[in-house]
Formats: C-alpha cells, structure tokens, sequence
C-alpha cells in the first residue's frame, strides 16, 4: 500500500468514525481490504468515544469493577487482534498476495494511536474526578460550622451545676464525729433527690492508709431503717485541700435527713458498727 493510499485511508476512516461518509466516499472506503478497514476503524472509533468521554464533567469515580474489565477487554482487543494479522499474512501469502501487506507494520499505528489516546483520556479523566472530588470536599468543609467540644466539667463544677439546676436540692454542713483526733473537718454536701445526684465538700479530713482503711458514707433517708441506712459509696483522701466527690448512693433515697462518714476497712462494708464516725451533717434547711 502506497503512502497515499495509507493518507486516503487514514481520511476516510477519521470522516466516517466523527462524521460519517457521503456515497462516493464510501464506494472509495469499500475498494479497500475488508479486514483492514474493519480494524483501522476500531481503533479510530475507540479513540473518538475515549477523547469524548474525557471531556465529560462527573464527580462520580468509575467503578473498580468497570476499570478492571476494561482494563482486561483491552489487553485480549490487543492479543486476539495480533494474531489475527499473522493469520492474514499466512494466508495471503499462500495465495501469492504478499505485496498487499508488504509495508504493513506487525501492529497498525492507527491502532496504537488508538489506545494511547484512549489511556491518556482515562489519565486525564481520573485527574479531572480527583480535583473535582478533592475540591467539593474543600467546600463542604468551609461551608460546615466548627464543632463544638464539650467541655469536661469537674467535680466542683458539676456540684456548682447541680446547686443552679435543681429547685430541690438540699444542703447540710459537716460537724465532728467520735473520732477526738479530727479536730477540723468542715464542709457540705448537696443531695436532690429528683436526679438522685449529690456532692461531698470537705476540708481537714486527714489522709488515710489505703491498705488498712477507708472511708465510707451514709444516708439516713426517712424511708430506711435508721440502723440500715443507704450505702454511699466509698473514697480515699490522698492529699490535704478541699475536695469533692460525688455520692454513689446503692439505693434510692427519697428524703434524706443525714449524713455520715464512718472509717471502714478497704472496700468499705455492707453495715457499719459507727465505731469510727469522721463527721456528721444533719439537714436542717434546703440549699440556696
């Protein structure tokens, strides 16, 4: 095939895979072989479909599945075809055809053309979807109000909170127990039954051992046994200063009228003999 029929070629295949052909152009597209065409053509299309699909504007990624099939079509589109261009020159050589594909390449250029086009649009395609994609990200986030953190309250503040929140809550002040040598343990606590939430305040309560003790609080509620009273949890002192600690009453308490801290051994008891009583505090008025 001569270089001008290769031009001519070239021509009409690029006419008809973006415009298509007129009569004549198609008789002079018909005097060439069948099977040549029939591949240029492919390949010319491909190209055609591949440039187009590159300009198309999507925020949708294509699909691992689809780039995989696609990516598996082209490597068999290349194998099968190569070998049935050596089935054509075979053939054409036994039947003393040879100078009709003497000065055709082993793979059409216009083929190669094809799928490096195609490549280069898929790389420009995916760029295209990763700018979109990363800039519409960009875009939400400066559109979305900062989150607000919560702020971790602490022990005082959540007794400040407890005091400003309920109408119930009631108050009681620390005085002295049995135990001569706590001499200046002074303090509150704040208890509302309608959250069932209450605080210790206390300053002077000495440092305890906690391998040989701890101390322990109860609530003598209206509705208990005055020898049973509720279990208020268990705390340690580990420093001198005021603290704080939150009641972590077993039961529900539905009117206390006092409190008590005795010293119980580690892990505190179920009922407590008194013999250690740290401080009292009696509720007389509500808190205000």
């Amino acid at each position: 095939m001569s270089e001008e029929q290769r031009e001519l070629l070239f021509d009409l295949l690029t006419k008809k895979a973006v415009y298509g052909l007129d009569e004549t152009e198609q008789q002079q597209l018909d005097g060439f072989d069948r099977v040549l065409v029939t591949d240029e053509f492919q390949s010319l299309e491909m190209t055609a479909s591949a440039i187009s699909l590159a300009g198309l504007e999507t925020e949708e990624p294509l699909p691992a599945h689809l780039f995989s099939k696609i990516a598996a079509d082209a490597q068999s589109y290349v194998g099968e075809n190569a070998a049935d261009e050596t089935k054509i020159l075979e053939t054409n050589r036994v039947y003393g055809r040879d100078e009709i594909f003497a000065d055709r390449p082993s793979r059409s250029w216009f083929a190669w053309l094809g799928w490096t086009a195609a490549a280069m649009a898929c790389i420009a395609l995916a760029v295209n979807i990763g700018i979109t994609r990363f800039q519409k990200n960009v875009e939400v986030a400066q559109e979305r109000p900062p989150v607000e953190i919560p702020k971790i309250l602490t022990t005082a503040e959540l007794r400040d909170q407890l005091l400003s929140s309920t109408t119930d809550t009631i108050k009681a002040a620390w005085t002295l127990g049995n135990v001569k040598e706590f001499t200046q343990v002074v303090g509150d606590i704040v208890w509302s039954d309608e959250k069932q939430t209450g605080y210790v305040t206390l300053r002077g309560l000495p440092v305890n051992d906690t391998t040989k003790e701890t101390y322990q609080l109860w609530i003598f509620d209206k509705t208990q046994d005055p020898a049973t009273p509720i279990d208020g949890g268990t705390f340690d002192i580990k420093s001198g200063g005021e603290v704080v600690i939150p009641v972590n009453a077993k039961l529900k308490a539905k009117g206390p009228q006092m409190f008590a801290i005795t010293i119980e051994k580690p892990g505190g008891v179920v009922v407590s003999k008194r013999g250690k009583i740290a401080a009292l505090a009696k509720v007389e008025t509500p808190a205000g």
